[in-house]
């Protein structure tokens, strides 16, 4: 019986994540764009993203506590840190009453924001970007990270793994996935 190949995961393209991240608006701009870009760049799940408290960001790194309670780092570049800035100064600029002083990412009531309201923030910027008619979610924003890093950034497996947070490599096998793309143009560079 041939094994059954791992479905491969929902992502937006390179283009497609620009654009969602030049969708945010509104009163909550900054933190908004922030949540884009930490999972987009940093490929963290959901409830790693709301868990985050100021303490757990440092110069170039945020502290992560993933499934299981199991901590790791993960190093900033420079768009996550102007974004944490912004979202930083912004969340600090707001007149209400912070509710939890240690949550980075807060709610227009000044408690820490909750995971389905991430998820609204997510919806929205995506429908805005013309992208909500995809089936792309919160959760697949992890996904897209993972695969622009192992194919734009040419990160290796194991390093990917350790970014993701995963036990297995074989969870992180999904984004080997070599592309259409590069197999068409691996056989069109055929010398005969």
């Amino acid at each position: 019986v041939p094994s059954l190949r791992k479905s491969v995961p929902k992502f937006l393209s390179l283009e497609e994540s620009l654009s969602l991240l030049n969708s945010t608006d509104g009163e909550y701009q900054a933190r908004d764009y922030c949540i884009l870009t930490l999972f987009l760049n940093c490929g963290m799940r959901l409830s790693e993203l709301v868990g985050i408290d100021l303490q757990d960001i440092n110069e170039d790194m945020i502290r992560i506590i993933g499934k299981g309670n199991k901590e790791r780092l993960v190093y900033l570049n420079d768009a996550c840190k102007d974004a944490l800035k912004n979202c930083i100064n912004e969340r600090d600029s707001k007149k209400y009453t912070k509710k939890d002083e240690n949550a980075l990412f807060l709610s227009r009531t000044g408690s820490r924001i909750g995971a389905r309201r991430v998820e609204q923030i997510v919806d929205d910027c995506l429908e805005r970007a013309g992208l909500s008619e995809r089936g792309f979610s919160a959760h697949k924003l992890r996904h897209t990270a993972a695969t622009l890093m192992y194919r734009h950034g040419h990160v290796d497996i194991l390093a990917l793994k350790e970014i993701l947070g995963h036990a297995h490599v074989s969870t992180t096998e999904i984004y080997t996935h070599i592309s259409d793309e590069q197999l068409r143009n691996a056989a069109a560079a055929s010398p005969l």
